[in-house]
């Protein structure tokens, strides 16, 4: 029998409660301020915060609250630590949270690299990374089937996000069933309240028109540091190839609105994409 390849959580305990109850209680907390009577979006993509729940919480609640979540996943996020390869896939295995493990959809991930060569299996560039796990227990409380694949994307070259999402959707569009794009990002870091939201709210323009280019032309142009725009650039090349035609600001919020430090911030924005 083989050996399947498990991934423990890096950050648990630091970005989110390490105890299953604990961490059960606080997810549901904030995806239940978030439900409302409306209908649940059938999204092809969404764009969620990775901070520590305590901070970015109460917006990622809010995103996948808003979103049916399909037995499907793809999770794209930064490589923050700059360990392993710049487009970094896990193709087999599980990753495991205090709820228990999620499997990597291995049939899915080995269409991707089929699609996007430049794709390399790399667990280094995902054992400390903390930008797609934290996003896996508000998944799992949303969808218990969940299967996903983790992605890692660590340059600042357009061309290589543009044939991600390329490939993205090519696969995307060819399954007989739904898939999520999820993108782990923050917004601005570490500038004052008032200049982060106006920072934040030129880059959260140009993904409100489905403009990837545009998106990634504003962040790198005014020096907005936004972690995750890779991983936005792909997701919205791929959602308008498959036809997206609108995208929701769900939520947005600031560090400061939970520190009341208004001095250095980090800016979180939720968004959906259908």
């Amino acid at each position: 029998m083989a050996t399947v390849t498990l991934r423990h959580p890096a950050v648990a305990g630091r970005f989110y409660p390490r105890n299953r109850e604990e961490l059960r209680t606080e997810a549901q907390t904030y995806l239940s301020q978030a439900e409302s009577q409306q209908p649940l979006v059938e999204a092809i993509g969404c764009i969620a915060p990775h901070a520590g729940y305590m901070y970015s919480g109460h917006v990622a609640g809010a995103v996948f609250a808003r979103v049916r979540i399909p037995r499907r996943c793809i999770v794209l996020c930064p490589n923050h630590t700059g360990m392993g390869r710049a487009l970094a896939i896990v193709s087999d295995g599980a990753w495991e949270t205090p709820l228990g493990e999620v499997p990597i959809d291995g049939e899915l991930a080995a269409s991707l690299k089929r699609q996007f060569p430049a794709l390399h299996d790399d667990l280094a560039a995902h054992r400390a990374e903390h930008a797609a796990e934290v996003e896996l227990p508000f998944m799992q409380l949303r969808q218990p089937e969940l299967r996903f694949v983790p992605i890692a994307l660590c340059t600042g070259q357009f061309e290589p996000l543009e044939h991600l999402g390329q490939a993205l959707a090519n696969v995307i569009a060819g399954l007989k069933e739904p898939v999520l794009i999820v993108a782990s990002s923050d917004m601005n870091h570490y500038e004052s309240d008032a200049v982060t939201r106006v920072k934040d709210h030129r880059a959260i323009e140009r993904i409100l028109t489905l403009d990837p280019r545009g998106l990634y032309d504003v962040v790198t142009g005014q020096d907005i540091s936004m972690c995750g725009f890779g991983p936005a650039v792909a997701m919205l090349t791929a959602a308008r190839q498959l036809g997206a035609h609108s995208a929701e600001l769900v939520k947005y919020a600031t560090s400061g609105d939970v520190s009341g430090d208004r001095d250095m911030v980090v800016g979180y924005a939720g968004v959906v994409v259908v």
